[in-house]
């Protein structure tokens, strides 16, 4: 157990998650419509570099999962995070869409490895604390959404895209600094139960894996081009406002969450947190007003990391065979799927691209309703485990 006191381990691993999710992977977001209009990057293209970072993730998210020993290392923490930062620096470097679309590869690879290590760390060294301890670590994705959002927006009335990637760069650096003394996990996590899995159990656990696909496609089309399409209609500090919304509702809700998961059906909150994420994608696409623009912001921040805690916890709750690797990997391959499925939508800009996403996520609703269909809540017995499980899961593949 590590000498620091908890809430000293939330803050480091907060910071690297910050580092490797909030900036490392998301502040392309705000930025986007900065080399969309400054720098010639064009909608398909913007979609290409998403997908190479979603790429690189799944590829990083792959080499901790096959190579245990990458999630204890020291090593891997402190060569991840400057790597991520150095890729963050570089992109001012180039106008080649071939050069950075391997940056984001390359920071793709490197979050992941940085997300791997962080959470190992922290669910071990907090494993004997409240759970809800380490959804407020998991809100550091939404602190690191958060910062570099106000970055991106107090320099776009006064730099260009440049300054932009430059200025993420030194808060990535800043916060690698804070999570540098981060210890990472002890020793291998004990295996979780599993079992071979009856037809009934099967059928559950087809209904979640079917949900989780469906909304790894559509959240990342709200997670790629959102700022982008509120920019189409709005004034021009609406879509990075809007960022900065999404990471502050993001902080609290993984804890949030995992906790409503303790006291009320699971498939339920599934059904709602997807149901309210569709109607806060769709808003931006059927009304151009900033309230509208705003109040989308809040509700995909609020349900986005919601969303995969309680899907995780799901599946470790029915113990079925490799749940978390077979969820991790259909929702990554969702995420790579979901810019390029819309695609061919954006010569019309991001409205219709927006609007199919909000029906994939109703359509994982619809699978999560299905899931709720005898569920076995008591099954297993210890309830609180299995949030503990799904959330050591997330570090595979948000």
């Amino acid at each position: 157990m590590t000498t620091a006191s908890p809430w000293t381990h939330v803050v480091r691993a907060g910071a690297a998650l910050a580092a490797g999710m909030g900036v490392g992977r998301f502040v392309y977001t705000p930025i986007l419509p900065l080399m969309q209009a400054r720098a010639g990057l064009s909608a398909g293209a913007g979609a290409n570099l998403a997908t190479a970072n979603y790429v690189g993730y799944l590829v990083g998210a792959l080499a901790g999962t096959l190579v245990p020993a990458l999630v204890r290392s020291r090593t891997v923490l402190r060569g991840s995070l400057p790597l991520l930062t150095a890729t963050l620096a570089a992109m001012p470097l180039t106008h080649s869409t071939a050069v950075w679309g391997v940056l984001r590869l390359l920071a793709g690879a490197a979050s992941a490895l940085v997300f791997v290590v962080a959470v190992a760390s922290l669910l071990h060294h907090l494993r004997e604390h409240p759970a809800h301890l380490p959804g407020w670590a998991f809100g550091g994705v939404g602190a690191g959404i958060a910062l570099s959002g106000l970055l991106v927006l107090a320099l776009r009335s006064v730099a260009d895209w440049r300054a932009a990637w430059w200025a993420a760069a030194a808060l990535a650096g800043a916060l690698t600094a804070a999570s540098w003394k981060l210890r990472p996990e002890d020793a291998p996590a004990a295996p979780v139960p599993g079992s071979r899995g009856t037809a009934r159990t099967r059928r559950w656990f087809g209904a979640l894996f079917v949900s989780y696909f469906l909304e790894g496609v559509g959240y990342i089309v709200a997670g790629t081009f959102l700022v982008a399409a509120i920019g189409q209609g709005s004034p021009g500090w609406v879509g990075s406002g809007a960022w900065v919304l999404v990471g502050l509702a993001a902080v609290p809700s993984s804890a949030l969450w995992a906790r409503l998961g303790r006291r009320w059906s699971r498939p339920g909150l599934l059904l709602t947190a997807l149901t309210v994420q569709a109607v806060g994608i769709a808003l931006p696409a059927v009304t151009g007003s900033t309230a509208a623009a705003l109040g989308s912001a809040v509700l995909f921040g609020a349900t986005f990391l919601g969303v995969s805690t309680l899907a995780l916890a799901t599946g470790a709750h029915l113990r079925f065979p490799r749940s978390v690797a077979l969820l991790t990997a259909g929702y990554s391959v969702g995420q790579i799927l979901g810019p390029l499925v819309v695609a061919p939508l954006l010569r019309h800009g991001y409205h219709q691209a927006l609007l199919l996403a909000a029906a994939l996520v109703l359509a994982a609703a619809a699978a999560a309703a299905v899931l709720r269909i005898g569920f076995p809540h008591h099954m297993g017995g210890d309830l609180t485990a299995p949030i503990r499980q799904g959330q050591r899961a997330e570090a595979t593949h948000t």
